[in-house]
């Protein structure tokens, strides 16, 4: 008989050590040892007795073809998957309560029914009752789509080998508990488990799997981080849930591109797509010229957006003056701040900077350095900056514009929503000739700032 020995185990990052500690010393959190058992003595089977139907193969030998994919009908969805679900794959998807992770997936579930496609919809925090009254609300009606409300491992494998559907949503992976483990659900070891499991059956039986996971108040996926190396795909909701506007994000894509996002607006029949995220981010923008705003073209994945960049500049009542920012990295704000009272002699050394990306949408890359630093100038010297001029460009610490990718789709996308004038680096070379929008290409950020308020007088 198997030897019975128990562990403690870090819920947030799956530290294991032979006793309790009241502090992780691999994540630093307190409190999160959970005992766990497991039974020791098993004998692991000789390599002579293991049947090996795989052989090496050499490289040349190997035979690919593409990826057998479905549409989902769900055209910001099947973005963000990069094209649509790739049949044997594993996809998880997170974000915190409420955000509408169960509701795009019902969503997807009722296109796919509409397809002829066989869909099992495995519910392990609601009853069957529950998924089918928010089916009714978002207008779910089909004969191919099966609840069903399991939270035992070794029965939804059963019914998946007996049903053969085409997609597996798994409601949620937290919920989902294997006799294997004697742990309860939701357990580092419980997740880790699971999700081999169901990836050996995503790729055995050539079934697509989605599985919903829960968030940390850290805003971290809950379970071991090796959970989002085993599976295909990742995919991020984020989003305030008390506002209408929700942003699906690839974090890990193995057939698709990364970073890429899908704008959705929860409503009272679900999430409706916005296929034109630029005209919804620039709904508000205020049609009178105001200090202390610019509208910066930013790039997430292969799709361009423009937000606009607000920043307020005022003295402080503080020894030391306050440096907010709200969807942008404080630290490149601070980066923006030295290099402006360096190259143009602006010193905020008693003011107050507040930098907000109006929208909600994080903006992470460099592209968006002289948008924020030419926002924070025009409040400082209470100058506005031309309505109908974009901005593009890296900001290095020498005050220079420094060149950034995918340029040509930054001005069309500018072009498209009617903005009469972009600045640019002027290392960006533009193979296509534009009518309609004049490009205004700058070297240094003092040319930027030239140029822009100008135009305002132009």
């Amino acid at each position: 008989m198997a030897k019975v020995k128990s562990k403690y185990v870090c819920q947030n990052c799956g530290y294991e050590t032979a006793g309790y500690l009241g502090k992780c010393p691999e994540c630093g959190s307190w409190g999160s040892f959970v005992e766990e058992v497991e039974r020791a003595g098993i004998k692991n089977e000789p390599v002579a007795d293991i049947i090996d139907s795989t052989l090496p193969m050499k490289l040349d030998e190997i035979k690919t073809g593409s990826e057998i994919r479905f549409s989902t009908n769900i055209s910001e969805f099947d973005r963000v998957l990069g094209g649509g679900i790739v049949q044997g794959s594993l996809v998880l998807i997170a974000g915190d309560p409420g955000i509408g992770k169960s509701t795009i997936l019902l969503q997807a579930s009722g296109e796919l029914c509409r397809q002829n496609k066989k869909v099992l919809y495995v519910s392990a925090e609601e009853s069957a009752g529950q998924v089918k009254l928010r089916a009714e609300r978002l207008g779910v009606k089909s004969d191919n789509l099966y609840i069903y409300p399991q939270t035992n491992l070794e029965l939804i494998k059963k019914h998946i080998a007996e049903m053969k559907p085409d997609l597996v949503i798994i409601d949620s992976i937290q919920a989902i508990y294997t006799s294997l483990i004697q742990s309860s659900a939701g357990s580092v070891s419980q997740i880790r488990e699971c999700c081999n499991s169901l990836m050996q059956v995503a790729k055995s039986d050539n079934v697509s799997i989605i599985v919903i996971g829960h968030v940390t108040k850290e805003g971290n996926i809950a379970g071991p981080k090796v959970l989002e190396h085993m599976v295909d795909a990742v995919i991020q909701f984020e989003g305030d849930k008390y506002k209408s506007h929700r942003i699906l994000r690839s974090v890990k894509n193995r057939f698709g591109n990364t970073s890429e996002v899908g704008i959705f607006e929860m409503g009272v029949n679900g999430l409706n797509e916005i296929l034109n995220p630029s005209a919804i981010f620039l709904k508000e923008y205020s049609q009178t010229q105001t200090p202390g705003s610019t509208i910066i073209v930013t790039n997430e994945g292969t799709r361009p957006l423009l937000v606009e960049v607000q920043a307020l500049v005022g003295t402080t009542p503080y020894p030391a003056p306050r440096r907010v920012a709200n969807g942008v990295d404080t630290g490149r704000v601070l980066q923006i701040l030295a290099v402006l009272e360096k190259r143009i002699g602006l010193n905020l050394s008693k003011h107050d900077v507040y930098v907000n990306v109006i929208g909600g949408i994080d903006v992470d890359e460099p592209a968006a350095d002289l948008g924020i630093a030419l926002a924070i100038v025009t409040c400082v010297r209470d100058v506005v900056f031309d309505l109908s001029t974009a901005i593009v460009g890296e900001l290095g610490l020498s005050g220079e514009v420094r060149a950034v990718n995918h340029i040509e789709k930054r001005i069309n996308e500018a072009q498209k929503l009617g903005f009469k004038r972009i600045i640019i680096p002027d290392a960006n070379e533009v193979q296509e000739k534009y009518k309609g929008i004049e490009i205004v290409k700058v070297k240094r950020i003092l040319e930027a700032i030239t140029r822009g308020v100008r135009a305002v007088k132009e």
